[in-house]
């Protein structure tokens, strides 16, 4: 309250000066016009809503100076300020054709994407709702939408897992792009890994942290939605980078024998990969030739040995836009973009037996990892006064090319150390998705309008011929093995999203007053969507004959085991069971009813209610005969989802927020996927097909203050109630004696915390500091998760018969920070230098059981330098410096286990990324 205090008190005995911008020719309001009093640093910029104020001004009379890139500068004279009074001005735009190309580049960034139009959203949004456009981002030298998204408040990003909001992991996150939901290429990932999308296709990331009924109720950490670019203005640019790691390039770097060519450089891999013949399409008992296992794979197990390159990327954008008679407009913008990185890393890999204590798997692991990704994006958007067009079409492709070694002893064996696992996989993700859109003002002066959109799209996820073999290691590049024991396998996985719809439908109403911007808002909408998705997987392993084991090169082994083979000394065989095929259909449709109100110049409120129906259907076979009939688990659901957010604006640069929603939590595909996965080291991921949606009710209160259009505080305080929380568990193996990752309901979770974000400029501080500004935000959270007895029964043991832990998945803390130097070295040398660190407390990676305590994932703190460089208004330059710190990442088992623990090590995963260091040069033309 004394924060509000101060501030009524600075503003309430001054003038202002408020009014609307729009453009000339089409009425249309402008968001993000600098408008300042001339010869002042005093200013703002325009709204989402085109409006804007000038406050604590001074009796008499002022020259106003608005400008835009693309408009051209308009001056107003002589407007008087007197009483401490408002004085109303609306000034009108003219698009300017006098502008070049360079122009063009550098400043026209800086309209709805700069970061005080963004600024400006924030504050004006009834719901709590952030964003980073283009500018910043480009800015602090982000490459990717993952990267990007951490500068928001509460956001941190776990290398391989996604995003976590307030501290939550990725399985409460939701994904839109135009608004349009979209499936995961990747069923292990609640959202498509972020970091596949290039910044250069995108003009805004928002990101919702409160409930609104026309967002889909698969709500709970944070929905993010990606506007694509749209090609504002005329631009053609080529982007060139690489960079160094220093754990990785230059150093020793093995690649499979089948990833060496240069279309596997580009990411076309794993033609040769393909399932044999032999086998046919439906599994069966068969055992091959020595003829056919000698001849039919395309792909082997020998690699090649030599030293990572440096990372590359390239990008190519190219928008125009093309002005039209009678206010018509016609845009469109195609993208390109491919990257490579090749990185090492190394560590202890473990699990611990949740019944004796001790180490069941013990294993040092070193993996190469060669990765590419690729992206093509194309728009097309036609715009007349009343109706705007939108048709969106983009393609992403990744690969991951893996070797990994892994040394030690498995199955609790610690007195034979020399156990070694040779892991060759191929990692394939492809994501098509054709967006339409389109925006009608039913009336001309838009007091009824129309929106409607649809999309399709297609995934796939491959794991095409993933090989391993596990024996003894004799020496540094030398193995032996025994062909019984299935030493051999050789995997095959496709998961085939082949549909994917999804499509809404929304009519808005205006009225109550005669100024629209005023005026209230009714909308009545639907939006829905649906998945097909079917999963294959095979099984194949080494069948001992006349011989039953063999020695040879570790990198080289193809010669020695194709004479094996030819000899008769050992084949493959089919070991696949009858669970090889499971299917999973997901629908979701919904109807919306959402009221914003204008109640006074203070008030404003946005109520709405969301019904939504949704349903998911498993199909799969238990272990068993192929002719048994598949399994069907069906689960349905309706519900009712209400969401109030209230905005009151204390003074014009202070606000008081209020927000309360009941909303769900949806599993990952692959936590409620009928498959049963299995890796080389005996660990099997399993899910769970019973496994239900939890049901959230949420509640958010916030304070935030805007001094100037470039500075802001704020803190949040937020509280939810989650009923059936899904949480990740560990199990031992029945059969195998492996380790089980599964997934499960509890009975509910409570928890509760608060955000604190700030951004100043520190010229506040001295003067002397004028081109640096800081910003921070933290968030804080306690969390207290309690088990059904029965359900949960493993983990009592765990608990020591209590019933209530901290939630799995859940951070205590995290902290953001940036500070940033700007300056102009020369009119056409502009340098921006940005320090960035974050970091997240310790959680719960997976629930303890059988009287073990949880594995907690540790704190990891990273530091980034980026400094960016725009010289002679066509050439940018960046140099960036990431992981300075290059902490551990790493896992542990807590230390507060039911049972005797006989190991001092509780490590179960560790590994360093290594020190990058990038350079990254643009063209303009």
């Amino acid at each position: 309250m004394l924060i509000s205090f101060l501030s009524i008190a600075a503003y309430a005995q001054t003038g202002k000066i408020s009014g609307t911008v729009t453009d000339k020719k089409t009425g249309e309001t402008l968001i993000g016009v600098t408008v300042r009093i001339k010869g002042t640093t005093k200013g703002t910029s325009t709204g989402p809503d085109g409006k804007y104020t000038i406050g604590a001004l001074a009796d008499g009379k002022h020259i106003i100076e608005a400008s835009y890139v693309g408009y051209t500068t308009k001056e107003v004279l002589g407007v008087e300020v007197a009483g401490g009074v408002n004085t109303a001005l609306n000034i009108v735009l003219d698009e300017s054709n006098s502008q070049t190309l360079g122009d063009v580049q550098v400043r026209g960034v800086a309209g709805k994407e700069s970061e005080t139009a963004l600024l400006s959203m924030q504050k004006n949004a009834i719901e709590i709702k952030q964003g980073i456009g283009i500018q910043e981002l480009s800015r602090k030298g982000v490459s990717d939408v993952e990267e990007g998204l951490t500068k928001i408040t509460g956001i941190t990003k776990v290398d391989g897992r996604g995003l976590f909001v307030r501290g939550l992991e990725d399985r409460y996150n939701n994904l839109l792009i135009n608004g349009l939901a979209v499936p995961s290429n990747n069923p292990f990932k609640k959202i498509i890994p972020l970091d596949l999308f290039p910044t250069d296709i995108v003009s805004v990331l928002e990101t919702y942290k409160t409930f609104n009924s026309s967002l889909y109720g698969d709500f709970a950490g944070g929905t993010f939605n990606i506007v694509t670019a749209k090609g504002e203005k005329p631009v053609t640019k080529i982007n060139i980078g690489t960079s160094f790691i220093s754990n990785s390039t230059f150093k020793k770097f093995l690649r499979a024998d089948d990833a060496m060519s240069f279309s596997d450089y580009l990411g076309f891999s794993g033609k040769e990969r393909e399932l044999t013949k032999s086998f046919g399409k439906v599994p069966s008992a068969y055992t091959m030739s020595a003829s056919e296992a000698g001849t039919q794979f395309g792909s082997g197990f020998n690699v090649d040995e030599g030293n990572a390159p440096l990372n590359t990327n390239v990008g190519i954008l190219h928008t125009q836009k093309i002005n039209l008679d009678n206010g018509r407009s016609l845009q469109y913008l195609f993208s390109l973009n491919t990257d490579n990185n090749f990185q090492v890393r190394e560590g202890v890999d473990r699990f611990f037996n949740t019944a004796q204590g001790i180490y069941d798997n013990n294993l040092y692991t070193r993996s190469y990892r060669f990765s590419t990704n690729s992206s093509v994006l194309g728009a097309l958007n036609y715009a007349t006064p009343r109706l705007s067009l939108n048709l969106n079409a983009f393609y992403l492709k990744g690969t991951e090319n893996l070797i990994q070694d892994q040394l030690g002893y498995t199955n609790s064996q610690a007195t034979v150390k020399n156990a070694f696992i040779r892991l060759n996989q191929l990692q394939k993700t492809d994501f098509f998705t054709g967006q339409l859109f389109a925006n009608y003002k039913i009336t001309a002066d838009d007091k009824h309008s129309v929106k409607a959109g649809v999309s399709y799209s297609k995934t796939q996820y491959q794991l095409p011929d993933r090989k391993s073999f596990k024996g003894s290691q004799i020496d540094a590049s030398t193995t032996a093995l025994s062909y019984s024991g299935n030493s051999i396998v050789r995997q095959y996985m496709d998961f085939n999203g082949d549909f994917f719809a999804s499509g809404m439908l929304e009519y808005n109403w205006k009225f109550g007053n005669s100024d629209l911007s005023k005026a209230h808002k009714l909308s009545a909408g639907y939006n829905g969507s649906f998945n097909k998705i079917q999963s294959d997987f095979r099984f194949l392993v080494s069948q001992n004959l006349a011989s039953n084991s063999a020695v040879f090169p570790t990198n080289q082994p193809d010669g020695i085991l194709g004479g094996q083979i030819s000899n008769g000394g050992f084949t493959y065989r089919e070991g696949t069971n009858a669970t090889y095929r499971s299917k999973m259909q997901e629908g979701v449709n919904a109807g919306y009813l959402d009221l914003a109100l204008n109640l006074n110049e203070k008030l404003q409120a946005n109520v709405g209610t969301r019904f939504e129906q949704s349903q998911r259907i498993s199909r799969y076979r238990e272990s068993g005969s192929f002719a048994d009939p598949f399994r069907k688990i069906t689960k349905n659901n309706f519900d009712v989802l209400p969401a109030a957010n209230i905005k009151y604006a204390i003074t014009e640069k202070a606000n008081f927020r209020l927000s309360a929603s009941k909303t769900l939590t949806k599993p990952v595909v692959m936590e409620a996927y009928p498959l049963e996965f299995v890796n080389p080291d005996a660990t099997i991921e399993n899910g769970n097909p019973n496994i239900s949606n939890s049901k959230n009710y949420n509640l958010d209160l916030k304070y935030e203050f805007f001094p100037t259009n470039k500075e802001m505080f704020a803190i949040t305080g937020f509280a939810k109630y989650i009923q059936n929380p899904i949480e990740r568990l560990f199990l031992q193996s029945a059969g195998s004696g492996g380790l089980v990752i599964t997934y499960d309901n509890s009975k509910k979770a409570t928890l509760y915390g608060a955000e604190i974000e700030l951004l100043l400029q520190l010229s506040r501080i001295n003067e002397a500091l004028s081109n640096f500004s800081f910003g921070f935000n933290t968030s804080l959270m306690v969390t207290k998760a309690t088990i059904d007895p029965l359900r949960n029964a493993s983990e009592i043991k765990s608990l020591g018969n209590k019933l209530t832990r901290k939630l799995q998945g859940a951070s205590p803390w995290l902290i953001n920070a940036d500070i940033k130097h700007e300056s102009d070295f020369s009119k056409k040398w502009k340098s921006t230098m940005t320090l960035a660190y974050n970091i997240y407390g310790e959680r719960i990676y997976a629930v303890g059981t059988n009287g073990l305590d949880s594995y907690y994932e540790k704190p990891f703190g990273k530091l980034d330098f980026i400094w960016n460089n725009k010289i002679a208004t066509k050439w940018d330059l960046k140099f960036g410096v990431e992981n300075i710190l290059n902490p551990t990442y790493q896992i542990e088992l807590g230390g507060d286990s039911k049972i005797n623990v006989f190991e001092n090590d509780l490590t179960v995963k560790d590994y360093k990324r290594g020190v990058g260091v990038s350079l990254g040069l643009g063209y303009t033309f």
